[in-house]
C-alpha cells in the first residue's frame, strides 16, 4: 500500500473489520425466525435483521420487518425500544466508517469540491436532514455515513437520529 500513512492503513483496516463482522452475523442468524414463520418468539431475530437494514451498505425492508414483527405477540415497547436501539447502534458504526475515511480517500470518491458543497449543505440542513431521513423510509445509514464523511458532529448526529427513529417507530406503531 505504497503512499498510504500507517493512520490511513489502521482506519481501513478497522472499517474492514467492522464491516466483516456485521456480514458475517447478518449471514449466520438473519431473519431466520421470519423466514420460518416465528415472529411471536424471534426478537433476536428481529434485532439482528434490524441492525443490519441500518447498515449503509446493507440493503432490507426494516420497517416491514418491524410492521410484522409489530402484529406478533412480542410487547410493543420492547420492539420499539429494540428497533430504535438497534437502528442508532448500527447508524454509529456507519458514521464511525464515514469519519476513519481519510481526507484523500473522501476527495478521491466524491472530489474536493462536492465534498465543500455537501459540508456546507450539511452545516445549513444537517439536522433537518438526519431527522427527515430517520422519520421517513429514505437512506439514513447513509445520511449516517455521509456525516462522519463530513466530520460533523456526532451529538447533533445522533440526537436528531433518535428523534427521527422515535418518530418513525410511533407512527409505524400507531398505524399498525
Amino acid at each position: 500500500m505504497a503512499g498510504k500513512s500507517r493512520a490511513e492503513i489502521t482506519h481501513i483496516i478497522i472499517a474492514v473489520l467492522l464491516v466483516s463482522a456485521a456480514i458475517t452475523i447478518a449471514s449466520l442468524t438473519m431473519g431466520r425466525d421470519i423466514y420460518y414463520g416465528s415472529r411471536n418468539d424471534g426478537m433476536l431475530s428481529f434485532a439482528i435483521v434490524n441492525a443490519c437494514g441500518y447498515l449503509f451498505f446493507l440493503i432490507m425492508p426494516v420497517e416491514v420487518a418491524f410492521i410484522y414483527y409489530l402484529q406478533g405477540e412480542i410487547g410493543v415497547l420492547a420492539l420499539n425500544a429494540v428497533a430504535i436501539g438497534t437502528a442508532l447502534f448500527s447508524q454509529a458504526i456507519d458514521y464511525s466508517i464515514g469519519l476513519l475515511m481519510s481526507d484523500k480517500f473522501i476527495d478521491n470518491l466524491i472530489g474536493r469540491k462536492r465534498y465543500m458543497k455537501a459540508e456546507k449543505y450539511i452545516e445549513k440542513y444537517g439536522n433537518v436532514t438526519i431527522f427527515v431521513f430517520n422519520a421517513f423510509p429514505l437512506s439514513s445509514p447513509v445520511i449516517s455515513l455521509a456525516a462522519g464523511m463530513l466530520r460533523y458532529r456526532i451529538r447533533p448526529t445522533l440526537i436528531y437520529t433518535l428523534l427521527g427513529l422515535g418518530f418513525k417507530y410511533l407512527v409505524l406503531t400507531l398505524i399498525f
